[in-house]
């Protein structure tokens, strides 16, 4: 396995080398019958030359292209392929060292990464040199189909389906684009039918073909007295789509038929000043209906992407449905997704807002690269636009804050050349692509970006972090992340996080026993980001005791465990932070409707940012998200001696509630005190206040409570069944918690149809109560939460068969106190 102990480092010559694909195959068909004959190349990954019945065919370059050649002259009865491939970290430097004009940093990734250099001197999966959450595999080789096609009039290359609503009209109406290569020396005439039945819409065109590449655009009104049910974002409404099926019947006789989904939406990026504000929002309106945008950051499953299945896809994906998220950003240092990442979005209403693949690096814009981009980007917006949820275009991940921020030191004299490339490469050719290929959707430049403000200010603004604008990334390893003060109080938080280690059943499997310590050579080995491992404890030790077991496998968990205990509470608190911002202005700043944190999933086994481990478990941030992330949440904060509690809601009305507080002592079950603040009204996909008092009167009500010895949790209730996770609040760390005694946690497991039970008691208030069940596939309905009661009830939804016996035999069971 690539990922076993240190074999990332030992397999690098691999990569160094050239790799030749070859094999000999028999045409199908009888190629006297053709008048044109293609080999297709869906992905070539990355510098290759093509052969076939050693004739070169062509070269590729670029990853991220679909590569075509007519073979009509070469191709025999019996063939012989070869694809000869480059090393791309060979090819890599080269371009670099014939690039003479200026210098394109960076160079090379930091030494903590173990990567190779040059990496923006090639299109391709930019991670796949490393990056500080994953190793260095620059792959070669064929990552996606190759085809042969042969057809004698005409060809469909590209078909998308955009879907407009003219408010003027109230209606809607769809755009079908057909992109054809016509090998007739004459034109074609004929006839396109698009039928939707369900809307009742039919529509005839009569259509001709010129020879040569060319595009038919047929625009079809949709039946106005046809319901036409919207696509909405997970949480908002359903995700219907209607079958339409496009014929083209032509006088050659030959006739195309095209079944296909179609799904009605309409989004806008809204930057228009605030009352009371200086500078303009960033949100979202779906379908006019502004949405608050909550998820996280995509980077690729896999080094390897042919391990990467449509289970994989969904498994990830439905696991961000799962925990309330309703949008992913695809980052732009992996891939271009399949074309079932994005099915599957559209299926479980999943936003994506997604990047070019740009990275964090300034990029060459010599001819032959820009005409590579050029490809690249034109055939990935016709590829993918037809989907409804994608939502943005982005030019590129951070590389308008290198330049702002002088990222890579260059002198003030010279930045203007910088300057120059930039604008060339994402606003002169990547945006005019984007614009000329899909009117449907929002671009912006970069990320994070000032929006309107940085293209005011020519395309880079001076700051790109600024809160009164556009989107932000921001990133504190220093600071004491239960502080919500310390966090930039943004119109849209589009990535930040904290890192932790994935558990030791994924740990386990690709290390062995000398490695199972923090310290080990390995722990240092999978640690790409410089000093990662003591950020981790320091974060750690601001509320937490640090474990001392003599023990070191015991203490390696226990600190597995305390990371993400960590990781999961400092972003629970930055998350909230942003949730309840989101309707106020204070000091001018505000009205925050965007949280996607970094990142969601991750690459391999190794410490990092993201709440799924590889391979699909869930991290305790994970479950933590699918309560920070709930559409009805009561959210606590301290200012100045006074405890604020805001109504956060997601939900479409507004609603009389009842806010339930609890006070309990650490040492003991029974509540010191209950309150009930009854008839409260959260108001519509808003966050309002609903309660303030100062922390001492509510503790001297609550008789002999200190902040040290007890705890606050709440939640809201409706008549109707309506409730929130109930949410708690830290009046001090927990390594300062007074009367916290080490419980007994026991669990018993049943059966139910295909889901099993497991009732936990305790015989005290246990903090993190986390279930681990090891490498047995599946989630919990809840996991790592403040157990305040003797019993409570978890459900573990299984991926796989399993059994009482064995999940059982794999519990563990742990809380705070656990940690020796």
């Amino acid at each position: 396995d690539p990922y076993y102990r240190f074999n990332d480092v030992t397999y690098r010559w691999i990569s160094l080398d050239n790799w030749t694909y070859s094999r000999t195959f028999k045409t199908p068909f009888d190629i006297r019958r053709w008048q044109k004959v293609n080999l297709v190349f869906e992905g070539v990954d990355t510098v290759a030359q093509i052969l076939l019945n050693n004739v070169t065919l062509g070269r590729t370059d670029n990853m991220f292209n679909r590569y075509s050649f007519d073979i009509t002259r070469v191709i025999q009865e019996v063939n012989f392929i070869e694809v000869r491939f480059s090393s791309a970290v060979s090819y890599a430097a080269e371009q670099s060292r014939c690039h003479k004009a200026h210098s394109i940093p960076p160079a090379c990734p930091p030494p903590v990464q173990k990567g190779e250099c040059h990496v923006n001197f090639i299109r391709k999966e930019q991670c796949s040199f490393s990056w500080d959450w994953g190793p260095s595999f620059p792959t070669q080789g064929i990552w996606k189909d190759v085809r042969i096609e042969a057809y004698n009039y005409y060809h469909l290359i590209y078909f998308s389906l955009t879907p407009f609503f003219e408010k003027s009209a109230q209606q809607w109406y769809l755009e079908v684009e057909s992109i054809f290569d016509v090998v007739s020396s004459k034109p074609i005439a004929g006839v396109a039918t698009v039928n939707i039945p369900k809307l009742q819409t039919e529509q005839m065109f009569s259509v001709k073909l010129q020879p040569g590449e060319g595009s038919i655009v047929l625009l079809v009104n949709i039946n106005k007295s046809a319901a036409v049910e919207a696509w909405w974002p997970n949480g908002h409404g359903k995700q219907t789509g209607y079958n339409i099926t496009t014929t083209f019947m032509m006088e050659s006789g030959c006739q195309i038929e095209k079944f296909s989904k179609v799904y009605f939406r309409t989004v806008e990026l809204v930057q228009e000043p605030i009352p009371g504000s200086p500078g303009l929002s960033f949100y979202f309106r779906i379908n006019g209906r502004p949405i608050f945008i909550k998820g996280s950051n995509w980077i690729p499953a896999d080094s390897f992407q042919d391990r990467v299945t449509y289970d994989t896809l969904r498994l990830l994906l439905k696991s961000a449905a799962d925990a309330n998220m309703n949008a992913l950003r695809v980052w732009g240092g992996g891939v271009y997704e399949q074309d079932e990442f994005y099915d599957i979005c559209d299926e479980i209403g999943i936003m994506i807002w997604q990047d070019f693949m740009f990275a964090c690096a300034l990029y060459p814009t010599n001819q032959n690269y820009l005409e590579s981009v050029r490809a690249e980007v034109s055939h990935q917006v016709r590829r993918l636009k037809s989907h409804p949820s994608i939502i943005l275009w982005s030019g590129n991940n951070e590389n308008e804050a290198a330049i702002a921020s002088n990222w890579f030191s260059i002198p003030h004299a010279d930045i203007g050349v910088y300057i120059k490339d930039y604008v060339t490469l994402y606003v002169k050719n990547i945006r005019e692509i984007v614009l000329s290929e899909d009117k449907s959707r929002p671009f912006v430049a970069s990320s994070p970006t000032n929006g309107l403000e940085s293209v005011r200010e020519g395309w880079l603004s001076r700051d790109p972090y600024d809160t009164h604008y556009g989107d932000t990334h921001f990133y504190d390893y220093n600071s004491d992340c239960w502080n919500w003060t310390v966090y930039p109080k943004t119109r849209f938080a589009s990535e930040y996080g904290f890192q932790s280690w994935p558990s030791f059943s994924t740990i386990e499997k690709i290390s062995s026993p000398e490695d199972w310590s923090y310290t080990s050579n390995f722990s240092l080995h999978r640690q790409h980001h410089e000093g990662g491992n003591i950020q981790m404890l320091q974060e750690i030790g601001r509320h937490f005791k640090l474990p001392q077991s003599p023990d070191p496998v015991k203490k390696f968990k226990d600190m597995i465990y305390l990371t993400q205990v960590m990781q999961a509470q400092c972003v629970k608190t930055e998350t909230e932070f942003y949730r309840f911002s989101q309707s106020e202005i204070i000091n001018g700043e505000g009205h925050t409707m965007g949280a996607l944190y970094w990142q969601l999933n991750d690459i391999w086994q190794a410490p990092s940012w993201a709440s799924l481990e590889y391979g699909g478990k869930w991290k305790l941030l994970h479950y933590f998200a699918q309560n920070f992330f709930a559409p009805l949440l009561p959210v606590a904060y301290e200012d100045k001696g006074m405890l604020h509690i805001y109504g956060v809601s997601d939900l479409h009305e507004d609603h009389k509630l009842t806010l339930r507080i609890v006070v309990h002592a650490w040492s003991s079950l029974e509540p010191v005190c209950t309150l009930a603040k009854e008839s409260v009204t959260v108001k519509a996909q808003s966050a309002v206040p609903i309660y303030k008092e100062s922390i001492s009167d509510l503790l001297e009500r609550c008789r002999n409570c200190t902040r040290k010895s007890c705890v606050i949790t709440f939640c809201l209730m409706g008549e109707d069944g309506l409730q929130s996770p109930t949410n708690h609040y830290f009046l001090s760390s927990l390594k300062d918690a007074v009367g916290l005694e080490k419980t007994q946690l026991s669990a018993s497991v049943s059966q139910q149809d295909d889901i099993y039970i497991f009732v936990l008691q305790t015989t005290a208030i246990a903090p993190f109560v986390t279930l681990d069940v090891g490498s047995i596939k599946g989630r919990f309905s809840d996991n790592g939460f403040l157990m305040t009661e003797k019993k409570k009830m978890v459900v573990f939804y299984p991926w796989e068969p399993t059994s009482v016996e064995e999940l059982e035999s794999s519990l563990i069971l742990t809380s705070l106190l656990d940690v020796a």
